[in-house]
């Protein structure tokens, strides 16, 4: 299907919903909604004065020669992580898919794609909405979400520039080809990292219970087992480290961390670069001692509202100790959707948010302020420190964060959530890796309580992906052999040059079959697992 003008329009105000015919331009009196075609995308903008706007709905009908006379496929992407539930699947006209969706004859599997066609629906990245779309026999449509929180955005006489919606077309490619150029289409310039970033994380075996000298310990670790290579890896300090658990102050360690900047010094005179874990928006028990009331966010008080601009200064300035006083290197911060909407990912559906409350800047979107909360830590954290996204908006942060994580945690010690999370996650977002960010599908946690020869497994088709590896292994745990693994794998993903893909992914959520470096190799998810 070819970028045209919708054939139809629907308009949402707090007040009714307005159906009209659409050819580019409909003045509503109280607002105006502009759609051209410009630089192969279809700039869709709308403006308005007091008129607290909801949505736009867009509807393209497909004409005669539109119509896919034959069986398909469709997958959607998720408004943050994926949650194990990515799948191509039949038409299901209800289903939600944020961001962008592709339509695929035919299976990956065939390795003959000589009769093979995909089409890809969706938005360039940073758009000022949340989006998402539908489709059915009859047609696409795609839905603007452009409130503010759970209230219609007022704007104020401005024009808010809603979204560039492209489309794509790929014949005799794989559809997993043609997704990761549609990606590309979406994400005209990534913003990548100066070097392949890999290396440890201490959340899987520890989960919050470490200490100064336990991050030393993991240090020595993953620097003796890396040392030699040109590339150094990180070490990311998880939750754990400041004063109250997953939450504010974040100015104050507890007893087991005395000195943050001397530990950041220790570790990179080791030979690591050194990363930290922070939750910017937490305020439980007001422990961010200079919040003041018009701070803190209308659907709960125990968050801070990032559209305030005191609240986007607070960031920065945490964001500048982080990295200018205590010498971190890469910045991971979490909760970044969560915190904001109230909600995970699966229980979104077709509206982000629940209730009716808005921002404190009522003249932005939700998709604006989640956007320049982001924006103000990327900024403040400078050229070369790499920022890690984990439940950030995954299209917000598309060409802004060197790293997202692309799916739900991982586990040291499930092995089916580690499967279910860790692998559907590698491969229904491989396509944004290099074309988005890097995506990182989370982490080998190794603890000895799952099995090495199902560890090893996803150990393998992690660091072979040509995206990051981190890994969370407890001291002592693995034998010679399996610590020789370990130090082969870290050696192949300091360069990140493979080549992969899941082979069998339009018929399998948890792809067995994969390619990696042109052989075909097949994984045992389901080996014995006691």
């Amino acid at each position: 299907m070819k970028l045209r003008i919708p054939d139809y329009a629907v308009i949402s105000t707090e007040e009714k919903k307005i159906r009209v015919p659409f050819s580019g331009v409909y003045d509503g009196g109280d607002f105006v909604l502009s759609a051209s075609l410009t630089d192969g995308a279809l700039k869709l903008s709308v403006r308005a004065e007091e008129m607290p706007l909801k949505s736009v709905r867009l509807r393209w009908n497909f004409r005669e020669d539109e119509l896919r006379g034959e069986a398909v496929k469709v997958l959607g992407d998720h408004w943050e992580r994926g949650y194990g539930d990515l799948a191509w699947r039949g038409i299901e006209p209800e289903r939600v898919m944020p961001w962008y969706m592709l339509v695929s004859n035919g299976s990956d599997a065939d390795g003959d794609f000589t009769n093979r066609f995909t089409e890809g629906f969706g938005v360039r990245v940073q758009p000022g909405a949340m989006i998402f779309w539908q489709y059915d026999e009859g047609g696409v449509t795609m839905k603007a979400d452009i409130r503010c929180g759970g209230e219609g955005v007022i704007l104020g006489g401005r024009t808010l520039e809603i979204c560039e919606i492209v489309f794509g077309e790929y014949r005799g490619v794989s559809a997993f080809e043609a997704a990761r150029r549609f990606c590309a289409e979406m994400c005209p310039s990534p913003r990548l990292p100066k070097h392949p970033v890999y290396g440890s994380n201490n959340w899987y075996y520890a989960y919050g219970n470490s200490s100064h000298d336990e991050i030393i310990g993991d240090t020595k670790i993953v620097a003796e087992q890396c040392a030699g290579l040109d590339n150094i890896p990180y070490m990311v300090i998880d939750d754990g480290w400041q004063k109250n658990s997953c939450n504010a102050p974040w100015t104050e360690t507890n007893e087991r961390f005395p000195d943050m900047k001397a530990l950041a010094a220790e570790m990179r005179a080791l030979g690591v670069r050194p990363g930290l874990w922070v939750r910017y928006l937490a305020n439980s028990g007001s422990t961010v001692a200079e919040a003041k009331e018009d701070w803190l966010l209308a659907r709960d008080r125990t968050y801070l509202d990032p559209s305030h601009p005191e609240v986007l200064d607070y960031v920065r300035r945490l964001t500048l100790m982080f990295v200018n006083d205590w010498g971190y290197e890469l910045i991971k911060h979490d909760y970044s959707t969560f915190d904001l909407f109230g909600l995970w990912a699966p229980q979104m559906g077709d509206s982000v948010t629940r209730g009716k409350w808005h921002f404190y800047d009522r003249s932005k979107t939700s998709a604006e302020i989640a956007k320049n909360f982001c924006r103000a830590i990327r900024d403040a954290a400078g050229e070369d420190c790499v920022i890690i996204g984990c439940n950030t908006l995954s299209h917000i942060v598309a060409g802004m964060y060197e790293l997202n994580r692309t799916g739900d945690d991982t586990s040291g010690f499930e092995w089916s959530r580690t499967r279910k999370m860790g692998v559907n996650t590698l491969a229904f977002r491989l396509p944004q890796n290099g074309t988005f960010y890097m995506a990182d599908a989370d982490c080998v946690g190794i603890t000895g309580a799952i099995p090495w020869l199902l560890n090893r497994q996803w150990l393998e088709v992690l660091s072979k992906s040509g995206s990051p590896l981190f890994v969370s292994c407890k001291p002592g745990v693995l034998s010679e052999e399996e610590v020789r693994e370990l130090r082969g794998a870290w050696r192949v993903n300091s360069v990140q040059k493979n080549k992969a893909r899941p082979v069998d992914w339009m018929e399998n959520q948890v792809p067995s079959l994969w390619e990696i470096d042109g052989e075909r190799v097949r994984f045992n998810w389901f080996a014995d697992e006691l």
